[in-house]
């Protein structure tokens, strides 16, 4: 399973692009995505999805 970035709702603030432990996410157009062939929803690393953590905008980043 992995994380993804609901478009209509992420600012583009790249808050979470930097505490991916995978390099999941990019920059797609005015917004971010997560690569899900990289995301492992920071197992391993975290003991909860940085993505979600750090978004400021509540469920934009959602499990998929």
């Amino acid at each position: 399973m992995a994380y993804k970035i609901i478009a209509s709702q992420c600012t583009g603030c790249s808050a979470c692009e930097f505490e991916c432990p995978n390099a999941a996410i990019s920059m797609k157009g005015d917004s971010f995505v997560i690569d899900p062939k990289k995301c492992t929803e920071c197992e391993g690393h975290f003991d909860t999805a940085k993505c979600d953590e750090v978004c400021p905008v509540p469920n934009t980043c959602v499990k998929a």
